[in-house]
């Protein structure tokens, strides 16, 4: 199956930005964070349903640190409070341009914008688009400012964390996080995607990419708090919005991983990303399981890709960060 849920900036032309610097913050607030106890695991998949190209396996058993990890994704909310305060100027800005599925864009903004990316046609590369008009120009985020900011490369979160205090999740860190408490479930609640006539998460309802029946509730994505949390109180770890990982990507990561805090390959082409977002569909990309991986390059932005940190418990919240 191929990742209809996510494009490259490099599928439509080879541009650099200038990543600005920001100041590091001396400490991080463990406000909507969680303190996960670190222990063992078994981390990856041998399910049929997992794709072997994407490295899900083998499993293995894992050791990870404690650590504290955002009980949400970050918000358009904090994301601005950050630009506010850092003038920081996102990567979608510089390149003048960021991808926004097709079906989330008025006739007007298709005509505007005839480019599109070949081998996933239903990406466009929207003029004027990025974390503030997420649809582009005349779209805003003003009745969404709970909602996970988007558009924000892997550069861009990098540059968030360095103000907060904080840092990336490792892949390892992500996946334990994300199951909860649970193992080798499918899901962070368990393996039946949908519970006693519930939706469990923001993912897409109907045939891909042409309709999309919302019966989850949402067409594009839902407040960071939307549907349960998980075991260890994490909400939206499956669908709404792909989050990014430090890690740099590898195919081969679970047979060359160390058992104890892995980070994953030094060097690589494409980074990490960990929960699906609310594009994935079982017939065409079932990338919402809490094994599934994927990657982007780091400079690349669309509309579904997003991302939550992690502190170091070495270093522990004063409760006065931002």
């Amino acid at each position: 199956m191929s990742n209809c849920c996510h494009v490259s900036r490099g599928t439509i032309q080879d541009q650099t930005s200038t990543i600005s610097k920001v100041s590091r913050g001396k400490s991080f607030s463990e406000k909507n964070m969680v303190l996960i106890e670190g222990g063992e695991f078994l981390m990856g998949t041998n399910d049929s349903e997992g794709f072997p190209h994407d490295g899900e396996g083998p499993v293995g058993m894992v050791k990870v640190n404690s650590f504290y990890i955002d009980q949400y994704t970050v918000t358009n909310e904090s994301f601005k409070e950050f630009v506010e305060e850092t003038k920081y100027i996102t990567e979608a800005e510089q390149f003048g341009w960021s991808f926004v599925f097709q079906l989330l864009l008025a006739d007007e903004v298709l005509k505007e914008n005839p480019r599109w990316a070949a081998q996933v046609p239903w990406w466009v590369p929207v003029n004027g688009a990025f974390w503030r008009q997420p649809e582009g120009p005349g779209s805003t985020i003003k009745n969404r400012l709970n909602h996970p900011v988007v558009h924000i490369s892997w550069n861009d979160a990098q540059a968030y964390c360095e103000w907060s205090g904080k840092r990336l999740p490792t892949e390892a860190e992500w996946e334990y996080a994300a199951r909860g408490g649970l193992e080798q479930k499918k899901y962070p609640w368990g393996d039946e995607l949908i519970v006693n006539g519930k939706h469990q998460c923001n993912i897409w309802q109907g045939v891909f990419p042409h309709k999309n029946t919302a019966r989850d509730g949402y067409v594009g994505t839902c407040p960071v708090d939307a549907f349960y949390p998980n075991g260890y109180g994490l909400y939206n770890v499956s669908g709404n919005v792909w989050e990014w990982c430090g890690d740099w990507f590898s195919k081969d990561y679970h047979a060359m991983r160390s058992c104890e805090n892995p980070k994953g390959p030094e060097t690589g082409v494409n980074r990490s990303m960990r929960g699906g977002s609310y594009l994935c569909h079982k017939s065409y990309c079932n990338r919402y399981r809490v094994a599934a991986r994927s990657s982007n390059t780091p400079d690349s932005s669309t509309g579904n890709i997003g991302f939550r940190c992690v502190g170091d418990v070495s270093k522990p919240a004063n409760g006065l960060g931002r």
